[in-house]
């Protein structure tokens, strides 16, 4: 296939995993008919700080409401079926991310367990991953009205903060969650949660599954040979850290899994119940898997 005859496609990786990464490096887009360009100016901006932002005005938010390009994302579970309800674009449940979670506390810090964060501002990013696995995990060791949290925003922006003074607690997560132990900072507790796919509503089929095949194959191609990529971290550092530290990427580890497996309707329509009990719910309109999805592949 030719340059001419592959379809553009914007992109802007979540950087917690280095699907996007491997698949551009060893030509799995083109393979799938597209000719991916990395969003690079809206990825970077959901790494910065998001002070004084509110819901529809976040990096991610903007190529729906003010830029009106159409740039494929990735987000938490939670954060893209609400994004979708809330009017910005539609979910492709055809596979799913599966990330790390943590969080870090300074190493002098007298937070030892999670019931230490009673009534602790956490570090997040408004209505992001970050933010929805905080009552998520620690609801199960605190009463909702003690998880608190604060806006600081993008990855670099949380870690900078806890590392500031800023903040007593961050959620992280990759790869700041292997900068953080790099550092010396002190994790507090961690787990692991799904992520998705958010596109256009109208983006074409073929862009859309062409898309969810390569990374599937750049699955495949870390897991047969991970040590091959663990460079490619350079890549989702924030812009204010690369210098930072002589970061050992071999470390890194392997941050967000592809999964291609669909993502089970009870799974789409938990995410409405748990955000409603977090009282995080006030943007959703649709609540239906059924329009909120993408369509998914023929078989």
């Amino acid at each position: 296939m030719t340059t001419t005859s592959l379809r553009r496609v914007k992109v802007a990786p979540k950087g917690m995993g280095l699907n996007d990464f491997v698949a551009m490096q060893e030509g799995y887009f083109a393979a799938e008919g597209l000719d991916v360009e990395f969003d690079w100016q809206t990825f970077r901006g959901t790494q910065s700080s998001w002070k004084g932002l509110d819901y529809f005005q976040r990096p991610q938010d903007r190529p729906y409401t003010e830029s009106k390009q159409d740039v494929v994302q990735g987000a938490c579970v939670w954060g893209t079926i609400c994004n979708a309800s809330a009017g910005m674009g539609r979910v492709v449940t055809e596979g799913y991310g599966d990330s790390p979670w943590a969080i870090f506390v300074r190493p002098e810090s007298k937070i030892r367990k999670p019931e230490d964060l009673k009534d602790v501002p956490i570090s997040v990013g408004m209505r992001a991953g970050s933010h929805f696995n905080v009552p998520y995990r620690l609801e199960k060791y605190l009463p909702l009205e003690h998880i608190k949290t604060v806006n600081t925003g993008g990855f670099g922006a949380r870690l900078r903060a806890l590392l500031d003074g800023e903040v007593e607690a961050a959620s992280l997560l990759p790869p700041q969650i292997a900068m953080a132990e790099q550092l010396g900072l002190r994790k507090i507790m961690e787990d692991r949660f799904k992520t998705l796919w958010w596109v256009p509503e109208n983006s074409p089929a073929e862009v859309v599954h062409g898309y969810m095949h390569a990374l599937n194959r750049a699955e495949q191609a870390l897991t047969a040979a991970p040590e091959k990529y663990m460079p490619l971290w350079k890549l989702a550092v924030p812009a204010e850290f690369e210098n930072f530290h002589p970061w050992d990427f071999t470390k890194f580890g392997r941050g967000e899994k592809f999964v291609n497996e669909p993502l089970s309707n009870g799974e789409f329509d938990a995410v409405f119940t748990q955000v409603q009990r977090w009282g995080l719910d006030e943007y959703l309109k649709d609540r239906s898997t059924e329009t909120l999805s993408y369509p998914a592949a023929s078989p």
